[in-house]
C-alpha cells in the first residue's frame, strides 16, 4: 500500500460533484444534442434576451439549427479542426512540437499536451440549455491562453462531472469540473477543485468517480506495480498485482454499477468502489494497455499483446467481462493478413467494437459474442511503424460516425459503421497523427 504525499481533498470533490449534478438535472441532459424539434417549435415569447445566460463567445458566434460536431487532429507543426459532416477544414492552428490530444469531456474543448502543460483548445462548437430546449453555436476555433501546468503532461481522463489530469513528471493530479472549462477559458484561469501528488512520479493515470473516490496508478520511474482507490486521503482499496499498469476506463454497467478498470501486463484490475478484483489474462504474458468502455454495456474492450518482444502491431483484442470476471481474446481478422495498433481501437455509440486493420478495413464486432458483423474497406493497406510517435492511421468516433485518418495521403474519411459504408473522404493536405472528436 503506497502512502500518499499529499492527501486528496476528495470530500470537497464529492460535494462539488453532487452540486454539479443537482444543477445540471434541470438542463434536459437526456435530450439528444442533434434534436432540433424543440428549438424549431418554441414560442418567440420564450426568447427574452434577459433569460439567456450567454458566455462572452456567444456574441461573436453563429447560431445553428442543430449541434455541429467537429474533428480535431494534430500534424507535425500544428492542429487542424474540421467540420465532422462536410470534413471541410475550419481552422489550421500552428503549434510546434509533438502535440497530443485528449478529450476535455464537455463536447467543446480539447486538452493539448504541449510545452509547459496542457493547453486548452476551444473547438468552437457548443450548446446552451434554455428551458426545455437547446441553442447551438459555432465560432472560430482557437488555442486559448489557458494552460494547466505540468512538467510532463500525460493522461487526461474525463468521467461524469469531473476530469483528472496526470503529470508524469511529478505524479501530480489536477481535478477540474468539466462544466467549468468554458469559464476557465473566459477568465484565463484554471479552477482546480482537487489536487493530489503521488509519492513517486511515474507514467501513470488517475480517474475520479461520482462519489469522490480518486483512483490512481502506483509506481516509480523504474516500474509500475498496481493501483489504488483513495477517499478523503485514505487508501480504501489497492492492489500490487498489476505489473506494468497502463490505461484505464471508468463506466456504468447495465445495472448502473460504477466500475474503474486498469490494464496490466497479465490482466486487468477492476475496482468496485472499496474493493478490487484481479482478472487474469489467458496467456502467461497478456498485456492490456488500453481500455475502452461504453456506459450501459458490460463488456470492456482492451488491446492484447501476448508476445513481450512484439512490436506495436497486434493481432488479438481482449473482451473483458468484469462481472463474470473473464477475459476472452478474439482475432478480429479471422486469418486475414492484418494487424492493428491502439490508435485503431474504439467503441461505437451502442457499444460496438471497432477495429481498424493494416489492410485498411474497419471491422465492426459484437462485444457479446466477438463475432465480426461487418468489414468495411476504407483506406489503402499500411504498415505498422516501429515507433509509436510515428504518424499512422487512427480512428475516432463522434455521434455515431467513425473517422479514419490516412497520413500517407493526407486524407480523412467518415464511415457509417452501422450501415457498413464509407460516407465521405476529404484531403486536408497534412499527415494526421492524433485525432479526437467533439460533439458540440
Amino acid at each position: 500500500m503506497l502512502p500518499t504525499a499529499r492527501p486528496a481533498r476528495t470530500a470537497a470533490v464529492a460535494a462539488a460533484a453532487a452540486l454539479a449534478l443537482a444543477l445540471t438535472a434541470c438542463a434536459t441532459e437526456d435530450e439528444p444534442l442533434d434534436d432540433t424539434t424543440a428549438a424549431a417549435g418554441h414560442d418567440e415569447a420564450d426568447h427574452d434576451e434577459a433569460e439567456h445566460d450567454h458566455d462572452e463567445a456567444t456574441d461573436a458566434a453563429s447560431e445553428n439549427a442543430s449541434a455541429t460536431p467537429r474533428i480535431v487532429a494534430t500534424y507535425d507543426g500544428g492542429i487542424v479542426v474540421l467540420d465532422a459532416a462536410s470534413l471541410e477544414t475550419v481552422a489550421d492552428l500552428p503549434l510546434d512540437g509533438f502535440n497530443r490530444l485528449s478529450d476535455a469531456g464537455d463536447g467543446r474543448h480539447v486538452a493539448v499536451s504541449t510545452t509547459g502543460g496542457w493547453a486548452v483548445l476551444d473547438a468552437g462548437t457548443w450548446s446552451q440549455a434554455h428551458g426545455d430546449h437547446f441553442h447551438y453555436y459555432t465560432a472560430e476555433p482557437a488555442l486559448t491562453d489557458v494552460i494547466v501546468e505540468a512538467e510532463v503532461p500525460g493522461h487526461v481522463v474525463p468521467h461524469g462531472e469531473l476530469a483528472a489530469l496526470w503529470d508524469d513528471g511529478t505524479g501530480h493530479v489536477t481535478v477540474v469540473e468539466i462544466s467549468e472549462w468554458a469559464d476557465m477559458v473566459e477568465h484565463a484561469h484554471v479552477h482546480a477543485i482537487d489536487e493530489w501528488t503521488a509519492e513517486s512520479p511515474h507514467h501513470g493515470v488517475a480517474v475520479i468517480d461520482g462519489a469522490g473516490v480518486l483512483y490512481t496508478t502506483v509506481g516509480d520511474d523504474e516500474s509500475r506495480s498496481g493501483a489504488q482507490a483513495l477517499l478523503d486521503g485514505e487508501v480504501i482499496a489497492s492492489t500490487d498485482e498489476c505489473p506494468g499498469v497502463h490505461g484505464e476506463t471508468a463506466f456504468h454497467t447495465a445495472e448502473d454499477e460504477e466500475l474503474v478498470a486498469f490494464g496490466c501486463e497479465d490482466g486487468v484490475a477492476v475496482f468496485h468502489g472499496d474493493h478490487v478484483h484481479k482478472l487474469t489474462s489467458p496467456t502467461d504474458f497478456g498485456r492490456i494497455g488500453n481500455l475502452f468502455a461504453t456506459d450501459g454495456n458490460d463488456i470492456v474492450l482492451g488491446d492484447y499483446k501476448s508476445d513481450p518482444e512484439g512490436g506495436l502491431g497486434l493481432s488479438e483484442i481482449a473482451l473483458i467481462d468484469p462481472e463474470g470476471e473473464t477475459i476472452t481474446t478474439v482475432d478480429p481478422f479471422a486469418g486475414d493478413d492484418a494487424t492493428y495498433t491502439w490508435r485503431g481501437l474504439r467503441r461505437g455509440t451502442d457499444g460496438e467494437v471497432l477495429v481498424l486493420g493494416t489492410d485498411g478495413s474497419l471491422r465492426v464486432i459484437d462485444p457479446a459474442t466477438g463475432d465480426v458483423t461487418s468489414t468495411i474497406p476504407v483506406i489503402d493497406a499500411w504498415e505498422v511503424p516501429e515507433e509509436w510517435q510515428t504518424a499512422h492511421p487512427a480512428l475516432a468516433v463522434v455521434e455515431g460516425m467513425a473517422f479514419v485518418t490516412d497520413p500517407a495521403t493526407g486524407t480523412i474519411t467518415s464511415v457509417d459503421y452501422v450501415g457498413g459504408e464509407v460516407f465521405r473522404t476529404a484531403d486536408a493536405g497534412v499527415a494526421f497523427n492524433e485525432v479526437v472528436g467533439v460533439t458540440g
